[in-house]
């Protein structure tokens, strides 16, 4: 896979080259809007992947923090397919980003909260912190996930806090099945061309320029134009139709997320609403 494998295989070969492709200019869709509202500020960086300090619509400012990457970021290792991982332990450590994106402080999991690879690419961690604590140490506030469908057309920016880097363009469109290797993924968001995201945005979260709320976490793209192959997906319709579109990149959404948390940020897969796979 482009993102899940290349966010570390990709990325040691960039550093070890250098790192070029990490300053060059990404391509910008010139139809976004200005990007004063989106920047490096919540962000995390990852040793392979990037991420974000989220919350839900519902969350307090005394909840312990989440950090939200892919599922195949998890530091154990890709879940298999039909896996999901909850409460399973976790010193992972975070560097939280501010808005010019310098690194200004370091936070740690205690818990693998959530784990997938099935139907979305997610990990969840609980830190060992709270919202305020962190607001309070460093005056960075956590990004709030979106808990309705994205729109095809918004203008968004991926924020990589692993390279520091932004991609602007515009949801394309969603993918009823994005097929790659092992995994299958539901209703993905497609990319317009503009958003060539590489090795190390893993996990980067999707913010709607004129929200500024996450709307999907970044996840993979297809490399070479081969069909449904690792680094290599390929969309299929709901009448089974395939169709390969070789350099565009994918996300998948996050609005179903906050359904499944309740009080105090507890993962209540369960709760009224939560569609997410269970184990």
């Amino acid at each position: 896979m482009k993102k899940p494998l290349g966010a570390v295989v990709t990325a040691l070969v960039l550093a070890g080259a250098g790192a070029a492709p990490a300053v060059a200019a990404p391509v910008k869709d010139t139809a976004a809007p200005a990007l004063q509202a989106v920047n490096f500020a919540g962000t995390v960086s990852l040793s392979n992947c990037s991420g974000s300090v989220i919350r839900f619509p519902n969350s307090a400012d005394t909840d312990p923090a989440l950090v939200m990457t892919n599922g195949h970021c998890l530091e154990t290792g890709f879940p298999s397919p039909g896996e999901v991982i909850t409460g399973q332990s976790s010193s992972r450590s975070f560097g939280l980003l501010n808005s010019s994106g310098s690194r200004i402080g370091t936070l740690r999991a205690n818990q693998v909260v959530y784990s997938t690879m099935t139907d979305t690419d997610v990990t969840i961690y609980r830190l060992t912190t709270t919202y305020s604590a962190i607001r309070s140490s460093y005056g960075i506030s956590p990004l709030t996930v979106q808990d309705t469908h994205p729109t095809a057309g918004t203008a968004i920016t991926v924020v990589s806090g692993y390279w520091k880097r932004t991609y602007a363009c515009n949801i394309d469109g969603f993918v009823y099945r994005l097929k790659e290797g092992d995994w299958t993924w539901k209703d993905s968001v497609r990319y317009t061309s503009a958003c060539q995201t590489i090795g190390g945005t893993s996990g980067s979260p999707v913010i709607d320029n004129a929200t500024g709320k996450v709307v999907a976490v970044n996840n993979t793209g297809n490399e070479d134009g081969e069909r449904c192959t690792d680094n290599n997906p390929c969309e299929v319709d709901a009448s089974g139709n395939v169709t390969v579109r070789q350099g565009i990149n994918y996300a998948e959404e996050t609005y179903q997320i906050p359904a499944c948390f309740t009080t105090g940020n507890k993962l209540n897969l369960s709760a009224s609403g939560c569609t997410l796979p269970k184990p």
